[in-house]
C-alpha cells in the first residue's frame, strides 16, 4: 500500500498556505501591529491546520485502516472501525 494518498496534495497545499500565514504574523509582531489583528490570524493559522490534521487522519482511516480488514474481519472489528470513523470528527 503506497504512503501517498491523493489527499496528501491538498494537505500539503494547506501546510504551505498555513507557514505563509505564520511567517507574515511574525512579520506582525516584529512590526508591533495591533494585537487583535495579530490573534485573528494566530486563529487563522490555528484553524488551517486544524483543517489539514482532520483531513489527513481521515484519509489514513479510510484509505489504510478500511482498506487493512478483508472480508474475514469480524462484525467487531468493522464496528470498531465505525467508531473510530465516528469519533474522529471531533479531532
Amino acid at each position: 500500500m503506497s504512503a501517498v494518498h491523493a489527499s496528501h496534495a491538498a494537505v500539503v497545499q494547506r501546510l504551505k498556505r498555513a507557514d505563509g500565514h505564520l511567517r507574515k504574523i511574525v512579520e506582525m509582531i516584529e512590526a508591533e501591529r495591533p494585537c487583535v489583528d495579530v490573534a485573528q490570524q494566530l486563529a487563522a493559522v490555528e484553524a488551517a491546520i486544524h483543517q489539514a490534521k482532520q483531513v489527513f487522519i481521515r484519509d489514513h482511516i479510510d484509505h489504510c485502516l478500511d482498506g487493512a480488514g478483508g472480508a474475514g474481519t469480524s462484525d467487531a472489528a468493522k464496528a470498531a472501525l465505525a467508531d473510530l470513523k465516528e469519533i474522529s470528527k471531533y479531532l
